[in-house]
């Protein structure tokens, strides 16, 4: 199992709770199936189906957010409180107004509620005490704030701050680009987005194309700075690094591949595959940060 997206957060290093402290504090906010009534469920949910909140390998911890939220689109409320509102217009011979309106979409809302489908879907997010990591797999940052909000409130005081560099993601990058030169360990790959500061937003993006120098040089110099860079860390991981510090895009490379094909039962081959991810990654994120001019000061 590897993470697609990271959105990277700081706890501090080491950081001293077990994860049967924290089996007990996700334990108030389990997850259970929404009630008719409801439009949106959250909570923490077993990672391994086994029941247990917390799953751990070699002191890495592993949690999951389940959310369950019903479909019901406002065009499907919107056609049966119309047809409603012309009933109401036969009967009482003049249309309802705008509150009367208002009132009757809520309750077309309520009486669709029971009958609307249910879509499941889970979040992960890995703990690394010993490093001071938490990253959640998400593609956006509000995603991954769903997470975040319920293991604040599940964990007394805990101690999590946004990742914070010495210098600016758009501004390393851009260099990087206008040298033709990637910090080391890292190899600049063929896709990237250029975007211009001023008025016009003007934006160039690159995808599997080759990023010509020259080329690159021309709309750096008409303003424009990088936005999103795709590299590979010591040609074992390729991902894009966007300006907010997210790492999106994540792929393991061959040569992890390859160091991870003895066959195994489904558990064994599920727990070697999190030691492999959380080593590999705790160690990209620490050159990344490394490469932006080590952690800021909170």
């Amino acid at each position: 199992m590897w993470f697609k997206n990271l959105q990277i957060y700081r706890l501090p290093a080491p950081w001293a709770y077990t994860p049967e402290q924290l089996e007990e504090a996700l334990k108030p906010l389990s997850f259970t199936p929404a009630n008719s009534n409801e439009l949106l469920r959250q909570g923490f949910d077993s990672p391994r189906g086994n029941g247990n909140l917390v799953h751990t390998v070699n002191k890495q911890m592993l949690v999951m957010l389940g959310t369950e939220k019903k479909l019901l689109p406002g065009s499907v409320i919107n056609q049966v409180a119309k047809a409603k509102a012309a009933e109401l217009e036969e009967q009482q011979g003049f249309p309802p107004g705008k509150k009367a309106m208002k009132e009757l979409k809520e309750r077309v809302a309520d009486e669709l509620l029971p009958r609307a489908f249910s879509i499941r879907s889970n979040t992960f997010c890995w703990i690394d005490p010993v490093n001071g990591w938490l990253v959640v797999d998400a593609a956006s940052p509000s995603k991954a704030d769903d997470v975040i909000k319920h293991l604040l409130k599940a964990v007394d005081k805990m101690p999590l701050q946004s990742l914070r560099v010495q210098r600016s993601p758009v501004a390393v990058m851009t260099a990087w680009l206008e040298m033709d030169e990637a910090p080391h360990g890292f190899t600049v790959d063929q896709d990237t987005e250029l975007r211009a500061t001023g008025e016009s937003r003007a934006a160039v993006r690159y995808v599997k194309h080759t990023l010509e120098p020259d080329d690159i040089r021309r709309h750096i110099a008409s303003g424009k700075q990088c936005t999103r860079l795709a590299m590979t860390w010591t040609d074992k991981i390729s991902f894009v690094l966007t300006e907010s510090l997210a790492v999106k895009g994540i792929k393991p490379l061959d040569v992890l591949k390859e160091s991870d094909s003895v066959s195994r039962d489904d558990n064994e081959r599920f727990d070697n595959d999190m030691l492999l991810m959380t080593g590999e990654l705790s160690a990209m994120l620490a050159d990344i940060v490394t490469s932006l001019g080590g952690e800021a000061e909170h």
